[in-house]
């Protein structure tokens, strides 16, 4: 069974533009007289690898312990793009998937150095999906990504963001990308991983 890891650690991650940075402090240490090493950390709700709730971008929507696991762990299609994602190019994906697993298009990891167009969340918000998952920190434009979260957040499309997919091939995968279950929170941390289907 291959597993591949495709989360950042922490503290060494891509931090998102204006977000705090992670940090850790030794609290303790056995090297200096502790009776153990001890760690505490901080650390923004999106930094490195993690998702999105539906709250981040509405105030009434849903937080991350509200939302289903079931979004996070399940079959996934990993499809390569570089650039930007149009409608058809989500269209295509959606088939690709659709055809390789009938499972696989309700979680769907784009790998590269890709946006995604307001027009491809359309696309995908209307297909129903559970997941979208991208290698940047934001899904959409870097430089205003507001009206592609409200389009996939406000379908309750949970997004997978900072993921990191280059030893992956394209294909059918399970993925589990459970997030820490922070109550009342906006986004979270996870450590997410894909396995190879045999």
């Amino acid at each position: 069974m291959k597993i591949y890891d495709i989360s950042q650690e922490v503290f060494g991650s891509k931090v998102f533009p204006g977000d705090p940075a992670p940090g850790m402090q030794a609290v303790m240490r056995i090297a200096e007289g502790g009776k153990c090493n001890l760690s505490a950390f901080s650390m923004c709700a999106h930094n490195g690898t993690h998702v999105d709730a539906p709250f981040h971008f509405y105030e009434n929507g849903k937080t991350i312990e509200e939302t289903d696991l079931e979004r996070y762990i399940g079959i996934a299609y990993v499809a390569a793009h570089e650039g930007v994602v149009t409608a058809n190019d989500a269209i295509s994906i959606l088939e690709k998937a659709r055809e390789t697993d009938r499972r696989s298009r309700k979680r769907i990891l784009i790998k590269g150095k890709a946006v995604v167009s307001l027009e491809a969340a359309k696309v995908f918000a209307e297909a129903g999906i559970l997941l979208l998952g991208n290698e940047s920190q934001t899904v959409g434009p870097e430089e205003d990504s507001r009206e592609v979260h409200l389009q996939l957040l406000g379908a309750e499309v949970t997004l997978l963001e900072g993921i990191r997919l280059g030893e992956v091939e394209e294909g059918v995968y399970f993925l589990n990308a459970a997030p820490i279950n922070l109550g009342g929170v906006d986004g979270a941390p996870c450590r997410a991983v894909l396995v190879e289907l045999g």
